[in-house]
């Protein structure tokens, strides 16, 4: 599968802001707000690519129907997403299907959102979502990111 181990973690938290500033004193990280990509889902997102943490928050308004607050309503603020690389995205879907994950949710960023939205850093970015909450205690997502080489800019 070329399992890269792992990429980040989503925490999922109430307030963006107050989030941003626990891990950002706590660590050190830098976050940049990704929140085009919530905003389907009704939630805030804020990317720390140097901490390997992503935290998101409901959007203003959908506190009781964003994508996290059941989440929040039952656990409470916490890690919601583990994030693992891998080489191949379909390689990867197909062994998690196997053991009996389906992927429920996927995206295949274009290298114009990835160089509009994520500052360029990646040539690929893809994700699957896997149906594993209730199985392992949170979302186990199969990310292929490839970074841009460092002499393309």
């Amino acid at each position: 599968m070329g399992l890269r181990g792992v990429n980040r973690i989503m925490i999922a938290v109430r307030d963006l802001e107050q989030g941003k500033a626990l891990y950002r004193d706590m660590l050190g990280a830098t976050f940049e707000d990704a929140h085009w990509t919530g905003e389907p889902f009704g939630i805030l997102v804020s990317i720390a690519w140097d901490a390997g943490i992503e935290i998101c928050a409901p959007m203003p308004g959908r506190e009781v129907d964003s994508a996290v607050s059941a989440f929040l309503a039952h656990r409470g603020e916490g890690i919601i997403t583990v994030f693992f690389g891998v080489d191949d995205s379909e390689t990867a879907v197909a062994r998690a299907a196997r053991a009996g994950f389906a992927s429920v949710h996927a995206l295949d960023y274009t290298q114009d959102e990835i160089d509009t939205h994520l500052s360029g850093y990646f040539t690929r970015y893809q994700e699957n979502m896997l149906d594993s909450a209730e199985r392992c205690g949170f979302t186990v997502a199969l990310a292929r990111l490839d970074p841009r080489p460092a002499s393309a800019g």
